[in-house]
């Protein structure tokens, strides 16, 4: 079975590795199936009169975890490790990766099954395994459906968001030799057959972790398919991978980000299982690895820093125009959407990620529905400001040549006269070139040039006041 993240070595971004992978149809059933689970995410919220409190308070909660996640890592791990897990602390992906093929190697495991971990995305952690012989298997069933489609995931809470029914049923026919069906049962109890001996067989189980528990050393996982708990709870290892975000200070915290990631995630008022894993089962062992991979680089910068206290919900990316029309590969990396485009800079730079802040309208949605209340939309301008005035594709010469001679032409009446006469003339000349050169060529294949419309203003106005 092919990784998930073959198409993804060395945090690639928009090169030609990722050419190809969007079909022609995403687009549209994207746009469709995003739509109506921000309508079902809204109903649901609009239903609680006091759920903007709970956003205030999960955006305090998450400013003091921050603020104070020196003291909370050394507290959880003091406290998980009394029950004996094992605690590392990674500093990037090739050091996380490492740690878990030296675990894998001292426990002979040549298989392993996973739940659903965006960290394990980030480090391409199944082409890795994948690359030093240990076959590795996603559990969650979108994860699995694009596993089995070579593909990655669409959307960081459903992964096959783009696929119908139908795109599954033929998928498993092809890859698992099953009968064709469109049949939503028909379709999950195939993939449970398949699945279940897997479970039984993986020397190792890999989790991510939605929530770790400082004051009582917790590691919180949430799912609605029951994977996650046979993924942790089977194998004789279990490995949680968590992001250095994820830390709440107290367990009684913890309710109320239970509720929101719930409701803005996928509208329900909990998920199906809430797992708490406080150490290793006798008999079992169990480590946590805590990953850095870029993530203090956001830390760094005071203007973007608060996007850490994002709780991966995805309600920015099924509110997003842009998303649902682009799709989550367009945006090269493991996170999409708005949330992608404010973290993904910091997490692999601005040389290769600068461009993402420019993709948005800044319309706000995603702003208004964060259930953390991170002010995505002006993130997005100061990461704009930072990408042309830092190495990245948006600081290059002939960017800073177009903007320069844009700013002298709008400066002064005659400038703005001779420019706008110019694209006029360019306009109506534009559709007898033989060729269309560098940018323009790239929007000209698709698209044909606006008609010029009647008389310019000045002359318009001319003519109406001097009648």
């Amino acid at each position: 079975m092919s990784s998930t993240n073959s198409h993804l070595e060395g945090a690639e971004f928009w090169t030609g590795k990722t050419a190809g992978l969007a079909e022609p149809s995403t687009p549209a059933s994207l746009a469709k199936s995003a739509e109506k689970s921000n309508k079902n995410n809204r109903a649901v919220i609009d239903a609680i009169p006091y759920f903007q409190d709970w956003r205030e308070a999960a955006h305090r909660i998450k400013t003091f975890a921050i603020a104070n996640l020196d003291k909370s890592l050394v507290e959880f791990e003091r406290n998980i490790t009394a029950r004996g897990a094992t605690v590392l602390f990674a500093k990037d992906s090739a050091e996380a990766n490492r740690y878990v093929l030296e675990i894998a190697k001292e426990n002979g495991v040549k298989s392993l099954v996973k739940s659903k971990t965006m960290v394990s995305e980030e480090t391409a952690l199944n082409h890795v395994l994948e690359d030093a012989g240990i076959r590795a298997v996603e559990t969650d069933l979108g994860e699995y459906i694009v596993q089995l489609a070579h593909q990655r995931p669409m959307h960081i809470v459903t992964p096959a968001i783009h696929m119908s029914a139908a795109d599954v049923g033929r998928l498993f026919a092809e890859e698992l030799a099953e009968p064709f069906t469109e049949e939503h049962t028909a379709l999950t109890a195939i993939a449970r057959k398949h699945l279940r001996d897997e479970y039984l067989q993986a020397g190792m189980g890999i989790s991510g972790c939605n929530f770790a528990v400082a004051d009582s050393g917790t590691v919180v996982v949430v799912e609605n398919e029951g994977n996650a708990g046979l993924s942790t709870a089977t194998p004789p290892v279990h490995v949680v991978l968590v992001g250095i975000e994820k830390f709440v200070p107290r367990m009684a915290d913890l309710p109320l980000f239970l509720n929101l990631l719930a409701r803005s995630g996928t509208g329900q008022k909990l998920t199906t299982y809430t797992h708490f894993i406080h150490g290793p089962v006798e008999g079992k062992k169990l480590y946590v690895i805590i990953l850095d991979n870029g993530r203090t680089n956001i830390l760094k910068d005071p203007a973007t820093w608060q996007s850490l206290h994002c709780i991966r919900c995805g309600a920015c990316l099924n509110a997003c125009p842009v998303y649902r029309r682009a799709g989550g590969w367009a945006y090269g990396w493991v996170y999409p959407g708005p949330i992608g485009s404010i973290i993904t800079p910091h997490l692999i730079g601005f040389e290769k990620a600068g461009k993402l802040p420019f993709a948005s309208s800044l319309c706000g949605a995603c702003g208004e529905v964060c259930p953390v209340k991170i002010d995505i939309p002006h993130q997005l301008v100061h990461l704009r400001h930072r990408a042309v005035n830092e190495p990245s594709p948006m600081n290059s010469f002939t960017e800073r040549l177009t903007w320069k001679t844009w700013a002298w032409f709008m400066s002064g009446p005659l400038r703005y006269r001779l420019a706008m006469f110019g694209v006029r003339l360019g306009v109506r000349l534009a559709k007898f070139l033989p060729w269309h050169p560098g940018k323009l060529g790239g929007w000209t294949r698709g698209r044909e040039l606006p008609q010029v419309p009647g008389p310019a203003f000045r002359s318009w106005w001319k003519n109406r006041s001097n009648p």
